[in-house]
């Protein structure tokens, strides 16, 4: 039995974060992360855009808007001090006709609200920043967004981890609760006197075990990104469309990633098991059968409009199909350069069960022994460090530190 004052379970950009602020805290704890797989950030912390968000995208009263803002100074900084890869590239959102527009004021509003940096420009304007890009009438500028390389930002925050006295266990996966205050794993038992779940696609299902996110479960969202094999130079910052405000994801645009890369993606095509990267990798029956009901049922009864939603992303497994959802952001690119696709990602999305609608923003569960984390979503690693901090508040207050 390996016992600890704190064990975090998961070891992608959260839990990691969560760890690092425990030890900033209380250097005299014993903390230690547990890790199924073989190392850090092998899910969605690795296979994300790498894009340090700026924080307009999200209503000013959201837990999102503030930890995107200040996560993207407080990773910029991080990033910047410690001499990891940066692409301070920016980002411009255009609109492509008329209808959009009304989309991209209210895009300005919440940044204004939120103390985003933010720029209109017209169509001449834009030209300045991306000779390439194309919009109707006008745009807004992001200078503040960047591009990093995340699995290298998590293998810098593991190894100061590891330097500070966290142990990490890999290839230690959570199976049960024993008792009030310990749990077995498929190697050994584990006793704590604080749990953090931070397993991201499967945080749901360890939640239930402690009867915290009974009204909630995932559903699984694929990312298939189309890397440019051509150049780095025929696009010079991200490019984005507006998206529709009503769900969470951003529909297909164009990235500089941390080397200058050129990609577009990522797709939100339903996926039918946690792990549904490719083929029928890591597939598991009995985790397949209850998220295909769920999204049969999301189906049938068209919420939030899942039906088109899921008829539109799938048509996207087409590559031609992939490329054309972006031709009309850009003046002109080749094309026939979209040659590769990326290790795709998979987004754990929490779905309210009572209501059938996508959760917006972060949720927490737990009590004055274990604190669980539901809903990590989407920009979680922009806002991992402020997240993290906020997780540790609320562990301080549910046990009367």
């Amino acid at each position: 039995m390996k016992k600890y004052d704190y064990i975090i379970i998961g070891a992608g950009i959260i839990g990691l974060s969560i760890a690092r602020e425990i030890r900033l805290r209380y250097p005299n704890k014993s903390i230690c992360i547990i890790e199924k797989e073989s190392d850090v950030a092998y899910h969605a912390s690795g296979r994300n855009s790498g894009v340090l968000h700026a924080g307009f995208y999200y209503t000013a009263d959201s837990l999102k808007a503030k930890f995107t803002r200040d996560g993207n100074k407080m990773m910029t900084e991080y990033c910047e001090n410690n001499k990891l890869k940066i692409n301070k590239c920016a980002k411009l959102v255009v609109a492509t006709e008329e209808s959009e527009l009304e989309g991209l004021e209210e895009l300005k509003r919440r940044g204004d609200r939120n103390g985003v940096e933010l720029t209109w420009m017209t169509e001449e304007e834009i030209k300045t920043i991306d000779p390439n890009a194309k919009t109707h009438k006008k745009a807004l500028y992001s200078p503040t967004t960047s591009s990093v390389d995340p699995v290298e930002v998590c293998q810098y925050i593991k190894n100061e981890n590891i330097n500070n006295g966290i142990d990490i266990y890999f290839d230690v996966e959570f199976v049960k609760p024993n008792d009030e205050n310990s749990f077995t794993t498929n190697k050994d038992s584990f006793e704590y006197n604080y749990l953090i779940n931070a397993a991201g696609l499967y945080a749901d299902k360890i939640a239930h075990y402690y009867n915290f996110g009974k009204d909630y479960s995932i559903i699984p969202f694929k990312g298939l990104y189309l890397k440019y094999n051509k150049n780095t130079s025929d696009l010079k910052t991200n490019i984005y469309p507006v998206p529709n405000l009503l769900n969470p994801f951003l529909g297909t645009h164009f990235t500089k990633m941390v080397d200058g890369t050129i990609k577009i993606g990522p797709t939100s095509i339903p996926a039918f098991w946690r792990e549904n990267y490719t083929g029928l990798d890591r597939l598991k029956p009995l985790e397949m059968f209850p998220i295909l009901f769920s999204e049969g049922k999301l189906f049938l009864t068209n919420a939030f409009n899942f039906r088109k939603l899921a008829i539109q992303e799938i048509k996207k497994y087409s590559r031609k199909h992939f490329i054309s959802t972006a031709t009309k952001l850009i003046k002109d690119i080749d094309w026939s350069g979209f040659k590769s696709f990326l290790r795709p990602g998979i987004r754990a999305q929490l779905l309210n069960k009572k209501t059938s609608k996508l959760v917006m923003d972060f949720v927490l569960e737990g009590d004055n022994k274990t604190m669980h984390v539901l809903n990590a979503v989407s920009p979680a690693f922009t806002c991992s460090f402020p997240f993290a901090s906020y997780v540790v508040d609320k562990i301080v207050e549910s046990q009367g530190i």
